[in-house]
């Protein structure tokens, strides 16, 4: 791994890390300073940060096309510890909902390391380093519940200071270690005006016909899952009257195979069978593992199944994400990064909410038969696009 990725790995962690600390303990910072209502008003500051990176994301991204990588990364880097500062020291709730919506407008980091990966990988090697963003991504999320239970014993504004701390040091740490990924030359050249233009730059991406199928199919595979997050606890307990501590086992046996399978497995198969065949036979994996989910009479079972979906999830999005970055040009790699960003946002907004109506008017297995069902339509779209473009493949 180069200097720069390894750069990469680390911000991609310890944003994540941040994230990780902070998302499990917003209600109790909510319910601190709220008289009523924490549950509705924690709910409301998750939607108020989606809805704004919903915004921001093409937006940065574009901006990351005209003036490099580098400098906007850095921005959002320092927002985001800023927004946990506030965090922090925040004694009401108008303080609690600035810091979210500073975290949502600066959140980009994730879309901006996509796209510096993108300068920084041949064909060969891009859907790699996608997957390596993967296991930072799922290390982060899995160590920064467990440092954030440890801290918040010393107090409940321990956490928010010290992933204020981290964000800020990693900042520090790329201003003067993080080489720029995209020269002059290769910049983006429209006016400013057209880079602030949000309908122009989200919507940019959708109109080009080499993508689109492959953007509607990035949407319903993270759709498949994004709501399932929220709504697994309550499906164990209902089912197999499980307990918060072996719900918190059960993810952490999902994280293990998230690393295990992006970090070790993926560039194996990668290199064995190429992207496109992962995508689709990471896509069947989810839509099975998904429908056994549903099916499952023993709690045992969900294991297994459980692992067919990370394995799925596991080879399809880094090998979906690598395919539509190399159908972009390089001074678009930003805009369509944060495009990708809003269609994720999109999926949050959308994936809980939905999987939590089909539980409670439908049956309580119907958010995973809806999920498989969406791995099969982004299957059938993706087969179609593959088969229309046979030559390029």
């Amino acid at each position: 791994m180069s200097p720069s990725l390894a750069f990469i790995f680390i911000a991609i962690f310890v944003d994540l890390l941040g994230y990780g600390i902070m998302l499990p303990l917003l209600p109790f910072y909510v319910q601190a300073h709220a008289q009523a209502g924490g549950a509705a008003i924690a709910g409301g500051l998750m939607s108020l940060y989606s809805a704004v990176q919903l915004v921001s994301g093409p937006i940065l991204g574009a901006l990351s096309d005209r003036y490099g990588r580098k400098p906007i990364l850095l921005i959002c880097l320092l927002g985001t510890s800023i927004a946990y500062l506030l965090l922090g020291l925040a004694d009401s709730l108008a303080l609690i909902f600035l810091a979210v919506f500073i975290d949502g407008l600066t959140g980009s980091n994730l879309t901006l390391a996509h796209a510096y990966i993108a300068d920084s990988t041949t064909s060969e090697t891009r859907a790699r380093g996608f997957s390596v963003a993967g296991v930072a991504f799922g290390l982060g999320l899995m160590s920064g519940p467990a440092l954030g239970g440890l801290l918040s014993g010393y107090g409940l504004s321990i956490p928010a200071l010290t992933a204020s701390a981290i964000a800020f040091g990693n900042t520090v740490f790329g201003f003067f270690i993080l080489p720029e990924s995209l020269p002059p030359e290769r910049r983006e050249s429209k006016p400013i005006s057209q880079v602030f233009s949000w309908t122009d730059q989200f919507t940019s991406i959708f109109r080009q016909a080499n993508v689109q199928k492959f953007l509607i199919a990035l949407f319903l595979l993270n759709l498949a899952f994004a709501g399932l997050q929220t709504n697994f606890p309550l499906y164990s307990n209902q089912r197999f009257e499980w307990t918060p501590a072996q719900n918190s086992y059960f993810y952490l046996y999902v994280g293990v195979c998230g690393v295990f399978i992006q970090g070790f497995l993926f560039g194996r198969l990668q290199r064995r069978f190429g992207e496109r065949a992962l995508i689709l036979f990471g896509l069947a994996f989810m839509s099975i593992g998904l429908a056994g989910m549903a099916l499952t009479r023993a709690a045992w079972m969900l294991f297994p199944t459980v692992t067919l979906v990370a394995l799925g999830t596991g080879c399809s999005i880094p090998s979906l994400t690598a395919l539509v970055s190399l159908r972009v040009p390089d001074n678009e790699q930003g805009r369509l990064m944060g495009g990708t960003q809003t269609l994720l946002s999109l999926t949050n907004i959308i994936g809980p909410t939905f999987a939590g109506v089909t539980f409670e008017l439908i049956a309580f297995s119907a958010p995973y038969w809806m999920g498989s069902a969406f791995a099969i339509l982004a299957l059938l779209t993706l087969t179609v696009a593959f088969r229309r473009a046979h030559s390029e493949f």
